[in-house]
């Protein structure tokens, strides 16, 4: 299995507001940049979105080490949160539903398919990659060509 490396990151401007989500896949020498810009959205879809996009982007099983600086994305999956939502019915306790279901049944195919070691990093602490994926995801909302979010 290819050992691959990737950074993801999700922007808002306002909460709900304009969003979008980069992320950095490296493999050897091989760097990737994706982003996407959306209309109306939340930060916390745009970090759950941005670890889709970019596991949807390896052609074939991978090991993979992911770096996030949202807690909401590597606490849901390191704690068990995500198992335990879907094991409830996607309940996060006995009266609230989680968020972002449509976007956590996405992931867990591309959990299944790929080994993925998720790594919490400090957000603006100066980790050159994370950075970068802040930018590419404030460039997209910027560009202004957003998309729908579904």
């Amino acid at each position: 299995m290819k050992s691959v490396t990737i950074y993801t990151d999700g922007a808002c401007s306002g909460n709900p507001g304009a969003g979008g989500y980069g992320a950095v896949l490296l493999y050897g020498s091989a760097r990737k940049e994706i982003s996407e810009g959306f209309e109306q959205t939340t930060n916390n879809r745009m970090e759950v979105l941005a670890v889709i996009k970019a596991l949807e982007a390896l052609k074939e099983p991978c090991q993979v080490t992911l770096y996030s600086d949202s807690k909401y994305v590597v606490d849901a999956i390191t704690k068990g949160w995500l198992k335990k939502w879907k094991a409830n019915g996607w309940k996060r306790n006995q009266k609230e539903f989680a968020s972002n279901i449509d976007l956590w049944e996405k992931l867990l195919p591309l959990l299944e398919k790929h080994t993925v070691i998720f790594v919490w990093v400090k957000g603006h602490a100066d980790n050159e990659e994370n950075e970068r994926c802040d930018y590419l995801a404030r460039k997209a909302i910027a560009d202004g060509n957003l998309k729908k979010d579904q």
